[in-house]
């Protein structure tokens, strides 16, 4: 069995483990850090609204020489906008322009024609309204708020309101993490974007539900013992499936990782960056927090039961006792070690004739018998 396979195994029964319940408090101080900083990011800079949600006009060209850098100042100067050209794998050039009027898309298309040195009648112009763009952001906000919707019924039909809550919680923060790194970072946002972002709460959804599975598992009965409190087998879900979690996402985030940076960014296919950063981001932040802050989330929530807080006093209370009878007997062997080192008393004078063979006795004494 390979070291990782050992240390599940030793992970999943409880041989070794991270107290990651009882270090909560740095888990959410980390969290909101991270939070603060992308809302932050999003309310500085903003979002780079693609021409999908903005309005514009995307014009395609044919094979030319002209380089890139070079149309987008063409572009530029003829819509007095800023232009984002990308070169396609059949030569030409992808040219978008955001925010125009889209009555002037001859107008732009005929500059371009000249500036470039190619037909006006080979330029394929695509216009896309405002309208369509908020028609597309409000059908996202509603998909999104469905989802959310129907993954708190779940999760308190299946779990409890505790774990919906908790769950919930952990999406919003992946949701706000995601796009604050897509403000600080300038990415475009695109409709692979908004795809990208409702693709991974489905991923961090899984990571949060499989540790609260085993959470639900192992805290059947859990008022008849006295061994466990509810944080400690919170703690113990954790560990059992931490590599589990670790080995899903690792391999989520390998394709993503290859889109991303080797696609978007060594090969140059920069409209693969809309859906492989938001994928790419939302994976590491559902494993972070199905970890770090659904599940000690519903330890804090269920510590606050009147039961719980029964069970947690029982169990520190058997634990105090047990904690003081071995100190007890620890102080026991140890005097009893001490008893055992210090010299053994002299033997008192006197007393060698009684400790004499019986041989020995009477020699040189009258035998008592008459002659």
């Amino acid at each position: 069995m390979s070291k990782l396979g050992n240390l599940g195994a030793r992970l999943y029964r409880g041989e070794v483990g991270y107290d990651f319940i009882g270090k909560r408090k740095i888990w959410y101080g980390v969290s909101i850090l991270i939070t603060i900083t992308a809302i932050l990011g999003l309310a500085v800079r903003g979002l780079n609204m693609g021409i999908d949600f903005e309005g514009g006009a995307v014009f395609t060209t044919p094979k030319t020489s002209v380089s890139a850098a070079k149309a987008e100042e063409y572009a530029e100067k003829a819509s007095g906008h800023d232009a984002i050209v990308q070169e396609l794998g059949t030569g030409g050039l992808r040219v978008q322009i955001a925010g125009i009027d889209t009555g002037k898309s001859d107008q732009i298309a005929a500059e371009l024609s000249q500036d470039m040195g190619i037909d006006a009648d080979k330029i394929n112009a695509d216009l896309v309204g405002p309208s369509w763009g908020d028609t597309i952001a409000n059908k996202a906000w509603q998909g999104l708020a469905i989802f959310m919707v129907l993954v708190v019924i779940y999760l308190a039909i299946a779990f409890e309101w505790r774990m919906a809550l908790a769950a919930l919680v952990a999406l919003i923060h992946d949701i706000t993490i995601t796009v604050g790194i897509y403000a600080l970072v300038g990415f475009e946002v695109t409709p692979g974007t908004v795809i990208g972002l409702l693709t991974i709460l489905g991923y961090s959804l899984y990571d949060t539900v499989v540790v609260f599975d085993s959470l639900k598992e192992q805290t059947k009965g859990i008022e008849k013992q006295t061994r466990w409190t509810y944080s400690d087998i919170a703690n113990r879900s954790i560990n059992s499936t931490l590599v589990r979690s670790i080995n899903t996402t690792i391999v989520a985030l390998l394709p993503v990782a290859g889109l991303l940076f080797i696609g978007g960014g060594f090969l140059g296919a920069g409209m693969l960056n809309d859906i492989s950063l938001s994928l790419f981001v939302g994976l590491a932040a559902g494993a972070y927090s199905s970890i770090f802050i659904a599940t000690p989330l519903v330890a804090d929530l269920k510590e606050r039961e009147p039961k719980m807080k029964a069970l947690r006093k029982r169990v520190l209370a058997k634990r105090a006792s047990a904690a003081a009878q071995a100190e007890t007997a620890v102080v026991g062997r140890q005097a009893d070690a001490e008893q055992e080192d210090e010299p053994q008393d002299a033997a008192p004078a006197g007393a060698g004739p009684r400790n004499q063979p019986a041989r020995n006795r009477g020699r040189g004494r009258p035998s008592g018998k008459r002659r």
